[in-house]
């Protein structure tokens, strides 16, 4: 199997619009959570999220990709990775267009929630069953999650595997999981893999509330209200955004003289088969994609220094990933150290795993972990190292980046130091 190498990274985050920028504050732990602007939340529940600010489509991506008609989050996707293409150095002709793909996670495609209601109102006022309100045909384009992914294509010349994946919270996971697979099969030599999302209509909102995954308790101190593991965690805090990266088989990349930033040594995924929305209690089905991404990198588990968790600040799921990781990491578990990115940039749900994984490179490159913030008062179930408020020095030369979804879909991903870096 061909050796799989991360060459370039790009953000569009609450913490920045930028990679550099995501990072320095994730170890600042700087929080971006804030009140809800894009609608007038005042009557919901929940009033908070943690929003992507000061963006502007189409000063980050050319006219010609048509950022028009991109939509909120395939706006944030294709900056994102445009700028991991500029990171990498690469371009149409840096390989055959052939040997060039993409895979990017995103919620699936749909129309716009309040167009459906506004449809709805208008039949229930009108008593025509067949009435209808009109919206501009470009429309169906904005709406349809491969848009960005075929911009990307575009910029990039790409003529290779694309990809798509729709697994929730996992998304990112997923995609620069299968990214990784295509170049260690041989059916590409560069794949830009990421995720973007933007969970934040009214709809989503108060569909997130009434499921109960939702804190609602922070709405007065927003930049408090993401707790991961925290014994007064009540929930998940709604964030948007993206996270790529450019993926490489190593003797190219390195034969073209790429700057490496880590290298891909592993990949699982799974499914619980349990429950729609809650975790199962015995960490299974994590536990499993954990187990499949360190067997195939061929670490001792031993060798993994920092977990990057999923770490959403539900109750049931921070305690099924704490049990899986004891499961997973034995003894060891009490010597890993554990941070949730969440706890600053919110639950950026499709683009979750992405930003994990961007921690994950951070911390190896820069042996920095950044914090979970947040959290105040330790749960006396949750009782390993989870990097409580402040970052911490400390050298990783192995990381495992897990995600997992609604649905009860999970990803596990090992990213490494790469040899010619030690």
């Amino acid at each position: 199997m061909k050796r799989v190498v991360i060459t370039g990274a790009g953000a569009v985050t609450p913490l920045g619009n930028d990679a550099p920028s995501t990072w320095r504050a994730l170890c600042a732990g700087r929080s971006g959570v804030g009140p809800f602007t894009l609608f007038d939340a005042s009557s919901f529940p929940v009033r908070i999220a943690a929003q992507v600010r000061d963006f502007d489509a189409r000063k980050a991506i050319p006219a010609a990709l048509g950022p028009g008609r991109l939509g909120r989050a395939g706006g944030f996707g294709v900056a994102a990775a445009l700028e991991a293409l500029r990171d990498a150095g690469a371009g149409p002709g840096t390989y055959p267009a052939d040997a060039c793909g993409v895979a990017m996670g995103a919620s699936v495609g749909r129309p716009d929630l309040q167009f459906l209601v506004d449809i709805g109102v208008l039949r229930h006022r009108t008593g025509r069953p067949d009435a209808f309100v009109r919206q501009p045909p470009r429309q169906v384009l904005t709406d349809n999650q491969n848009l960005p992914l075929s911009a990307v294509a575009q910029a990039l010349d790409a003529r290779g595997p694309a990809i798509g994946t729709s697994t929730a919270c996992s998304g990112s996971g997923h995609a620069v999981g299968e990214a990784y697979r295509c170049i260690q099969e041989g059916d590409a030599e560069l794949m830009v893999a990421g995720g973007h999302d933007s969970l934040t209509s009214w709809c989503d909102l108060l569909g997130f509330s009434l499921l109960g995954a939702m804190t609602s308790e922070w709405n007065d101190d927003p930049q408090r209200a993401s707790r991961p593991f925290d014994a007064d965690r009540s929930g998940f805090v709604v964030g948007e955004g993206a996270v790529a990266f450019v993926l490489e088989e190593r003797d190219r990349a390195l034969a073209r003289g790429a700057p490496v930033l880590a290298e891909l040594v592993g990949y699982g995924s799974t499914l619980n088969a349990w429950r729609i929305t809650d975790s199962p209690p015995d960490g299974s089905g994590a536990v499993q994609a954990m187990e499949a991404a360190i067997a195939e990198s061929r670490l001792d588990p031993t060798a993994i220094d920092y977990v990057v968790a999923h770490g959403t600040g539900t109750p049931g799921n921070d305690l099924s990933e704490t049990v899986a990781i004891k499961k997973v990491f034995g003894d060891h578990a009490h010597r890993l150290v554990i941070s949730s990115p969440k706890s600053m940039a919110g639950h950026l749900t499709a683009a979750g795993a992405g930003l994990n994984l961007l921690a994950a490179i951070g911390a190896i490159r820069e042996s920095v972990v950044p914090p979970t913030v947040n959290l105040d008062t330790p749960d006396r179930r949750l009782d390993l190292d989870y990097v409580p408020q402040r970052a911490r020095n400390r050298r990783v030369s192995a990381a495992l980046v897990n995600a997992f979804a609604f649905g009860g879909t999970n990803t596990g991903l090992i990213v490494a130091e790469h040899p010619e870096d030690t």
